[in-house]
Parts: structure tokens; sequence; C-alpha cells
């Protein structure tokens, strides 16, 4: 079995908003690693910014799921012009499709398995 222990999940106090990215990429990647490191680190920068899960299927779909407190911060967020730039990019050159799914989250529970 794999050790997940270094993998980030983290439930949260609600209410909160959950922006859910699901999304089949292109073949090509030009460019689009050192974008989506640059957007993990803008999107800190915004005040209600909780954290964000990611993961990928082999097959290349992937979900990303951006956690904020209050509806401010992630329209904030979905203004902000260098994400707005990025995104432009993704539909011209790395997206084949993608959605969009905004919630607010009003229940939220954690379970982590203590050591030993």
């Amino acid at each position: 079995m794999s050790d997940h222990s270094h993998i980030p999940v983290a439930a949260h106090e609600p209410p909160y908003y959950a922006a859910v990215f699901t999304s089949v990429r292109q073949d090509t990647d030009a460019g689009y690693g050192e974008t989506a490191d640059r957007m993990e680190e803008l999107v800190k920068d915004i005040p209600g910014y909780l954290g964000m899960d990611h993961a990928q299927t082999p097959g290349g779909l992937a979900i990303t799921v951006g956690y904020f407190r209050d509806e401010d911060a992630l329209k904030e967020w979905g203004a902000h012009a260098e994400h707005r730039s990025a995104q432009r990019r993704g539909r011209d050159e790395w997206y084949e499709r993608y959605t969009l799914h905004i919630a607010k989250v009003e229940r939220s529970h954690g379970f982590e398995r203590a050591d030993g």
C-alpha cells in the first residue's frame, strides 16, 4: 500500500465555497506546468483562500477543488487579471474540455487515521 501521509486533505469550518474544476487537456503542454504553478502561488494571496485538492487519472482527467471562505474571495480570484489570462490560454491551447462548478459547502467533516 502507498504512503499517502504527505498528501494534505483538510475539512474546513462551514460555510465556505468550493470551486470544482474538472478538465481534460489536449496533447500539448507548452507552458502549462509553469502557469499552473504560478496560479497556485497567486491564489494563496487572495484573502479568504483556504486551500486546494487536486487529483488526476492516468487517462488525463484532472479535478482541482479550490476552497474559499466566502463568495467575495472566490469572485476576487475569478477576476484576478493573471488568472483571467491563464483561463484564456487554457481555452486556446491546453484544454480539450472542462467544467467549473461553484458550490456553497454547508457541512464538512474529516477523518485521519492515528499512527499505530
